[in-house]
């Protein structure tokens, strides 16, 4: 898995997915307004796949004005819930606290 620095843009993501691509790959899947929450990619049968910290995208979820149980719920309907493909992203549940409040 190769990994990158948390603070792009979906243009920096898009170049760094890119520039580690092999030339067959297709574009990968990202997250609409999700790019603070992207850590990496990982290479899969298919291709390139990005990776998405759950944490992240939960504490993002909440900051737009969601109660934990609300952004967990939309994680799990809206964003884990879509098959979008053989570049689905992937979530990684990492280990960083979530202010459940």
């Amino acid at each position: 898995m190769h990994i990158q620095n948390k603070n792009m843009n979906r243009d920096n993501i898009c170049d760094f997915i890119q520039e580690h691509q092999y030339d067959d790959d297709k574009d990968s899947v990202l997250i609409d307004s999700q790019e603070t929450a992207f850590i990496g990619y990982i290479r899969t049968e298919e291709g390139m796949s990005a990776v998405y910290s759950y944490s992240k995208i939960i504490d993002n979820l909440m900051s737009d004005n969601m109660t934990y149980e609300e952004a967990n719920e939309y994680f799990y309907f809206n964003v884990s819930g879509s098959y979008v493909g053989d570049k689905t992203p992937i979530w990684c549940f990492d280990n960083c606290l979530i202010n459940q409040n």
